[in-house]
């Protein structure tokens, strides 16, 4: 029986890559959605036209009871041995303008949105003595970025979390290790950066592609990767 993979965020750009990329790897995805549900069920019915195995699963990730009960019903079925954690949010602001609501919008996504998850999952996991956790995190969390203060704050938080949990389970068979993308050419990443500006800003002088994330995830989640853990992989075409 394949393993099962939940891609929470997986009907944006990034999740769906990813979703796509698992899927035909052989795994059966769950696609995580909140407010997308049709997208996400059109990526689903995709996946599965294509001969993958994909369902979808609704659920705020920063409400910790609607969570956990969304899980315990996937849990039902069996343990979910790999999880990626892709859901995230940006609101942009100076630091100096930056509202108290948009500092704990954004945390709550991608830093409460990873433990309401990644606790519920993790002792199922550990069980089976085989696991692989990514959290999918930005390049902001290791250079900074103007306007981004709380979605840098967020992401350097999971690059942090990523190493002290990698600790706790490498004993257990599990990894646990932290994609962080440069400018990926998506619908969110579409109005920040003009295509001059990414041609000063990235070496490579273009953004990178939804799959090639996607790729570097497959091969992390892989047997291969199987001596990667608490690593902070940067994906952002030479980038420093």
């Amino acid at each position: 029986m394949s393993k099962r993979a939940l891609i929470t965020g997986g009907s944006g750009g990034i999740g769906a890559a990813i979703c796509k990329k698992l899927a035909a790897d052989g795994l059966q995805v769950i696609i995580h959605t909140h407010r997308n549900q049709m997208k996400a069920q059109a990526l689903a019915d995709s996946i599965s036209a294509a001969g993958g195995d994909a369902t979808v699963s609704a659920f705020d990730v920063t409400d910790a009871q609607a969570t956990a009960l969304a899980l315990q019903d996937l849990l039902e079925a069996g343990p979910i041995q790999i999880l990626v954690n892709n859901a995230g949010i940006h609101d942009d602001a100076v630091f100096p303008a930056l509202s108290a609501r948009q500092w704990q919008d954004v945390i709550d996504v991608s830093l409460n949105g990873f433990f309401h998850v990644t606790q519920a999952l993790l002792m199922p996991m550990i069980r089976t003595r085989w696991g692989r956790i990514i959290n999918i995190t930005s390049v902001a969390a290791l250079t900074g970025n103007r306007g981004q203060v709380n979605y840098s704050a967020a992401k350097g938080a999971l690059h942090a979390a990523t190493k002290s949990l990698a600790l706790e389970v490498a004993s257990r068979g599990i990894t646990v290790n932290a994609v962080a993308p440069g400018i990926i050419a998506t619908e969110m990443s579409a109005d920040a950066f003009a295509t001059d500006a990414i041609a000063q800003i990235v070496p490579m002088k273009r953004a990178g592609r939804p799959e090639e994330v996607a790729d570097l995830v497959g091969f992390l989640v892989s047997e291969q990767a199987a001596y990667i853990s608490g690593q902070i992989i940067s994906i952002n075409g030479a980038m420093t």
